[in-house]
């Protein structure tokens, strides 16, 4: 091993022996290619790669456990990184977007009274990077640290929306049937959005196939804006814009939602209120602020 591209690694080259040194390099390896590749990495194989005892690899891997930057397999038995880690790292990446964007979600609930989001895609589906709650009792719950199924919400067709069809259907093949909520809330808490309402079964609501979500998309590049219809949630609809950056490129979504019997009936008008927005925060992101064309 080459000890100046080693992050264990000292100045003068010499291993690092601090436990952080040490276990920052356990992360790294459960991270590599090859650990991705192999669905993560036991612990006589860490021992192995790293020269330690399988002991001492064993209780680093426990500790890394216990505090979410590591997950182990129930059935295989081997670490991966933990949700903890991609929280972390979408806190640090996306520090821009959510500090240009939460002046943005208080003028959305301002103008609407309705809770707001900021969201993006994480692998492949739609995290929801900050909220700012609706000052009504009854109201949409904040998603913040959520990761939802991208082909069940606005949010995901709009985030979705400047891909090409090929690209969308190889991304639909992979998630195009995923459950509603996707795991544990990524930023360490219990996912549990649904306090007031139901989840409805998958076989209803807008995009039931692959056509579905490409009439949806198309409908979005027209109208700048997506519309949710109790898709994700019972009693809730929502409407989601895109933001774009400097590229054009579609790198987070909008989303104001509440009651069905609240918005029910203002629905066009909340579209034109969360495109505006969108474009807005387009703008301070340096990017053009108009709806997206396919991505090639």
């Amino acid at each position: 091993m080459d000890r100046s591209t080693d992050p264990g690694a000292s100045d003068d080259g010499r291993i690092n022996a601090t436990g952080l040194g040490r276990d920052i390099r356990l992360l790294e390896m459960l991270a590599s290619d090859a650990a991705t590749r192999l669905g993560g990495y036991g612990v006589t194989e860490l021992a192995k790669l790293t020269g330690r005892s399988k002991t001492v690899v064993s209780r680093a891997l426990a500790t890394l456990a216990t505090t979410g930057l590591a997950a182990r397999d129930p059935e295989t038995q081997r670490y991966r990184v933990g949700p903890r880690v991609f929280a972390l790292a979408a806190r640090s990446a996306e520090a821009e977007l959510v500090q240009s964007g939460q002046p943005v979600l208080r003028s959305l609930v301002g103008a609407t009274h309705e809770t707001a989001h900021l969201c993006v895609l994480m692998h492949g589906n739609v995290l929801t990077l900050a909220s700012e709650l609706s000052p009504h009792e009854l109201r949409s719950a904040g998603w913040q640290g959520v990761r939802t199924a991208a082909w069940r919400s606005s949010s995901g067709w709009v985030l979705l929306s400047d891909w090409d069809e090929t690209a969308l259907r190889q991304w639909y093949d992979e998630r195009g049937h995923d459950s509603t909520v996707i795991g544990d809330d990524v930023f360490g808490r219990e996912a549990s959005p649904f306090s007031l309402h139901e989840r409805p079964p998958a076989s209803t609501g807008k995009v039931r196939d692959f056509e579905g979500l490409l009439a949806e998309i198309e409908r979005i590049r027209a109208v700048g804006y997506s519309v949710l219809d109790e898709d994700l949630e019972e009693g809730i609809v929502g409407v989601s814009a895109p933001v774009l950056d400097h590229t054009g490129r579609v790198v987070a979504a909008l989303n104001v939602s509440g009651p069905k019997k609240r918005l029910g009936d203002k629905i066009e008008a909340l579209g034109g209120i969360v495109r505006q927005a969108g474009a807005t925060l387009s703008r301070r992101l340096g990017g053009p602020g108009s709806c997206p064309g396919s991505r090639r």
